[in-house]
């Protein structure tokens, strides 16, 4: 069987004992749950609706936000015919298939065919490149649905000829109303049962939909199958059905990253309480405390530095105890460290300078330490000048070999690193500025100003 399907939304061909998220599907846009920030009065989706002036875009969201419910629901509302493909299942072929579908569509009765792709941020560059001429010339119309940002994984060329709409999660008024509609509505949800939710049940049941629709009417659907016909869905029930399980992560996708960005900046701002948060959300998630500790180490050097050198000791230490001890112990290090961290005096100045050192690298030629600095472990390397006229710095007065130079002859001397008046760089940055004065007033100057 192809996986290219060709079907008209709410035909009265309804399979048997279908989801109730699947039999609560909107049929108009005033029952279509959230998303007002498009398609609310005067909002650009509707408006476009409304007009008739249907384009090429991309739903992306998290799950259970309605993406391909209302790529339906267009093609509804447009008379269009709806072909669905996934991006994981199909291949060039099904692709090909779609088009001559649309192309018989269009001679046979003139209507617009509607290409929906289900995680499109699947697609690789060949099947992108198969259907980007036909989205070009007119023959489809492209609506594609991701979890992911389209910009990591889609090209440029079929990013410009589709308009990407970001849909939220669900607020607990839009998932609210979604549950009361599906308790109520007896053609196509569980009014015929006529069963009631206590408050409590409700209240739990909306916190533990996380802004997901399709797990609300899930949890809500596996309820009503536990509860007799006229019976009450109680805090009791739905307690035993969440299992605890009731935030949304996703690990190695989008919210894993927006998390552990979030993390990192709650630490650089520091404010310990929502860095805290953060890291508590991962771990409730299912994050590797190792991958959270190998991050906070990065903190330690990208953000203390040298204002407080002992923070990429505890970090360390805090890796070490979550690999001898596993959790919860290592789990406590982890969040002493990040504590740690936030608390702490900041200073970027090592990471600017890090950086700015190899992109001068990056962008010269590979250019040779001079003589003085080579060592000369052979009579060649010493007869060729190697070490020559080197100052062992620890025979200079305070250890300091003043007016020395240690770059390239063909580059100027550089200050990469510029300490902040922040912990102990405050203290690095008068040593460095004491130094400085000596290399100044030094009678010994191996680089001749010119």
């Amino acid at each position: 069987m192809s996986s290219v399907s060709d079907m008209d939304l709410f035909a009265p061909r309804t399979p048997p004992n279908q989801p109730l998220a699947a039999r609560m599907r909107p049929a108009t846009l005033d029952e279509y749950a959230g998303q007002q920030h498009l398609l609310g009065p005067g909002r650009p989706l509707r408006t476009a609706l409304e007009q008739g002036a249907l384009h090429s875009m991309i739903f992306w969201g998290p799950p259970g936000v309605g993406k391909t419910t209302l790529a339906r629901l267009l093609a509804t509302l447009a008379d269009a015919h709806f072909v669905t493909i996934s991006a994981v299942l199909s291949g060039v072929k099904e692709i090909r298939q779609a088009v001559d579908q649309a192309r018989q569509h269009a001679a046979r009765d003139g209507r617009q065919t509607i290409l929906f792709v289900d995680e499109v941020h699947r697609f690789n560059k060949g099947q992108q490149d198969a259907f980007l001429p036909y989205v070009e010339d007119g023959t489809l119309l492209f609506i594609g649905a991701t979890t992911e940002n389209p910009s990591f994984e889609l090209n440029n060329a079929l990013l410009s000829r589709a308009r990407v709409y970001v849909l939220k999660a669900l607020d607990e008024q839009a998932l609210e109303a979604l549950l009361m509609r599906a308790l109520t509505d007896s053609e196509r949800g569980l009014g015929a049962q006529r069963l009631s939710i206590s408050d409590e049940a409700r209240q739990v049941l909306l916190g533990a939909a996380d802004g997901d629709g399709r797990r609300l009417l899930n949890l809500l659907e596996i309820a009503a199958d536990l509860t007799p016909e006229g019976g009450t869905i109680d805090l009791e029930l739905v307690g035993e059905l969440l299992n605890d399980n009731r935030r949304r992560f996703d690990k190695g996708g989008e919210a894993f990253y927006d998390q552990i960005s979030a993390l990192h900046k709650s630490v650089r701002g520091s404010n310990p309480d929502g860095a805290l948060y953060w890291y508590a959300r991962m771990l409730d998630g299912g994050c590797d405390p190792l991958y959270i500790a190998r991050r906070v180490v990065r903190m330690a050097s990208e953000d203390i530095g040298n204002a407080d050198p002992r923070a990429l000791t505890l970090c360390l230490n805090a890796w070490d105890v979550q690999e001898r001890l596993g959790s919860p112990e290592g789990e406590l290090a982890i969040a002493q460290a990040i504590v740690y961290l936030a608390c702490a005096p900041k200073s970027n100045a090592v990471y600017k300078a890090y950086n700015a050192a190899r992109q001068d690298v990056a962008g010269q030629p590979s250019l040779e330490p001079p003589l003085h600095l080579r060592n000369a472990p052979t009579r060649l390397m010493k007869e060729l000048g190697y070490g020559q006229a080197y100052r062992y710095a620890h025979d200079e007065p305070e250890a300091y070999a003043a007016g020395e130079d240690y770059f390239p002859e063909e580059l100027e001397p550089r200050q990469y690193y510029q300490p902040v008046s922040r912990g102990l760089e405050l203290k690095i940055a008068q040593k460095l500025e004491y130094l400085r004065s000596l290399d100044a007033a030094s009678p010994n100057q191996r680089r001749r100003k010119s």
